[in-house]
């Protein structure tokens, strides 16, 4: 925090609401924080987010800074965490050239051999549609996005940037199994959000498209995967331990994230 009510994040300069623009030539960012809400992962917890919009202006530069400050992207929205009495989320990515598949991550590779990938413009189909509602009534059926309709997703993938991809993951007969929204930045690949088929447990596919991403960036000599918010007691993000070696965000500094915090989750997220 600067002394006149402005703080930063590398080069960058953030305005809060109500306090004087600063000059227009000093790269700068207003933010605003969100009225608090029920926290969706901690049962009994309020959340606050601290929210700024993208502009198409400054879109590459301030995704790339702001997804490695641990900030997540929704549609034109960046956020992070910013919550009273609660630091439980922690920012995380993979480091690619230091990550070795386990035995048990090899042998999710080997079963979903036959997918292949396509990476598509961030454009929402129908087919696309269809595969997200099966997985959000499984998985996320009692979750914020239960409710979701046609328009929401159209939202969702195409109000998004020019770095913005659609991943589809298609089987031997062309049927889509999987997809992931993600961003394609100069530090790494960051997932916005994935989705696949409920009733292929035996794929794993949700492990599976991260391991793409893991694959993909090292193809493009990118560093990082952004994982987005790992919290310890939350078992919906326990998944991420498997990715190892992790950092961590504290502070301003990626740090690696101690293998003593939590044990990896078992075999099938």
């Amino acid at each position: 925090m600067t002394g006149d009510g402005r703080w930063r994040i590398g080069r960058l300069v953030f305005v809060r609401p109500g306090t004087a623009d600063v000059d227009p030539r000093t790269p700068s960012r207003r933010f605003y924080a969100t009225d608090l809400a029920p926290c969706p992962y901690r049962p009994g917890r309020l959340e606050r987010r601290l929210v700024t919009v993208l502009e198409p202006a400054d879109e590459e530069r301030c995704l790339d800074r702001l997804t490695a400050a641990g900030f997540r992207r929704s549609q034109r929205f960046l956020y992070r965490p910013v919550c009273p009495d609660c630091r439980a989320c922690v920012p995380t990515r993979i480091v690619v050239n230091e990550f070795v598949a386990s035995r048990n991550l090899r042998k999710i590779l080997k079963r979903n051999g036959d997918l292949r990938a396509r990476e598509c413009p961030a454009e929402a189909t129908r087919e696309q549609f269809a595969l997200f509602r099966r997985y959000i009534t499984s998985r996320h059926g009692d979750g914020g996005m239960a409710e979701m309709g046609w328009r929401d997703y159209v939202e969702m993938v195409e109000e998004g940037t020019n770095a913005t991809r659609l991943v589809e993951f298609r089987d031997f007969d062309g049927r889509l199994i999987g997809a992931s929204l993600t961003d394609y930045i100069d530090s790494g690949l960051s997932g916005v959000y994935k989705f696949f088929d409920p009733e292929q447990p035996e794929r794993s596919l949700g492990t599976f498209i991260i391991l793409w991403h893991v694959q993909r960036a090292r193809e493009m000599g990118l560093p990082y995967v952004y994982l987005g918010y790992w919290i310890a007691d939350c078992r919906k993000m326990a998944y991420k331990r498997r990715f190892e070696p992790l950092e961590a965000l504290e502070g301003t500094r990626w740090v690696a994230l101690s293998a003593s915090r939590e044990d990896p989750p078992a075999e099938g997220s």
